[in-house]
């Protein structure tokens, strides 16, 4: 209930009305570890689940899953009221509130300082849930996913988002390297084996249904409200062009997604299920 299920909207209204052509049976929850319980037991043929936890699952499945596409790249950003944030760098010496200790944005940020010759002791992080992070104190400086930001923004005037994590971690990268990638989209194995075109119709759809998103901004935030992941369809409008909803699949998926990966595995092995996936995780399809 969130980035992830926003670049799907255009394609679930198009169901929910006979209009697609493949044939779906949509389920959104609140927590992705409801899904994956439902992968495991193949009560679901396709989820879109953190990046992460995609590759928990490939362990638990015994390497019956594969990722078939990116579906949402970094959705993190720096809010603050500081305009003099302009950088990793700039975080130096400063209080930064943030959610989860131990969760993937901890190990984003811990990692995009290391690669600013930075450690967290060169800051003071304190760890809150969302609601609380902006709302301390007017001149807080929050690390929140999208939509959050932009609620919270909506709550406070002061607040700009200052720092992209997408992009930061793009510096941090050569040309074509890894991404900050937030969401992707996992099939069971036996699916793609015995339904390979239904599966390829679903990944064509699920193209056309994110390129939607980020071209038809207040009709998808209309669709957003109705399926009730923003209450209100004008936030969900400022949101849409900051969640980062994309479609990349075949080798370029593979690149991003294997990086963002190993920089996870670095952090803490347990986070992406104790090893690395190796290339059967990967549906390159022809």
């Amino acid at each position: 209930k969130g980035p992830t299920t926003m670049g799907l909207v255009s394609l679930m209204d198009k169901a929910s009305k006979g209009e697609s052509e493949g044939s779906y049976d949509f389920t959104m929850v609140t927590d992705a570890s409801e899904l994956a319980a439902q992968m495991v037991s193949g009560d679901l043929d396709i989820a879109l689940v953190p990046a992460n936890l995609a590759s928990i699952l490939y362990q638990k499945t015994k390497q019956g899953v594969e990722v078939i596409d990116i579906n949402t790249l970094g959705v993190l950003y720096v809010a603050a009221a500081d305009d003099s944030i302009q950088s990793i760098a700039d975080l130096k010496g400063k209080t930064l509130y943030m959610t989860g200790k131990g969760t993937t944005p901890d190990y984003v940020l811990q990692y995009l300082l290391s690669a600013n010759g930075m450690t967290s002791d060169d800051l003071t992080i304190e760890y809150k849930s969302e609601a609380a992070v902006l709302k301390e104190q007017t001149d807080a400086i929050g690390l929140l996913p999208q939509p959050f930001v932009t609620v919270a923004m909506a709550q406070n005037e002061n607040l700009n988002m200052v720092l992209n994590l997408t992009e930061e971690w793009e510096k941090t990268q050569p040309e074509n390297g890894s991404a900050l990638v937030t969401g992707v989209t996992v099939c069971r194995k036996d699916v793609l084996e015995d339904q390979a075109d239904a599966v390829d119709i679903f990944l064509k759809e699920h193209e056309a249904s994110a390129a939607f998103a980020n071209a038809n901004v207040e009709e998808t935030a209309q669709l957003v409200a109705d399926a009730g992941i923003i209450e209100k369809a004008p936030i969900a409008a400022k949101a849409i062009p900051y969640c980062s909803i994309t479609y990349i699949d075949g080798t370029d998926m593979q690149t991003k997604v294997s990086g963002y990966l190993s920089v996870l595995f670095d952090q803490d092995p347990s986070s992406i299920g104790g090893q690395l996936p190796d290339e059967g995780f990967y549906y390159i399809h022809e």
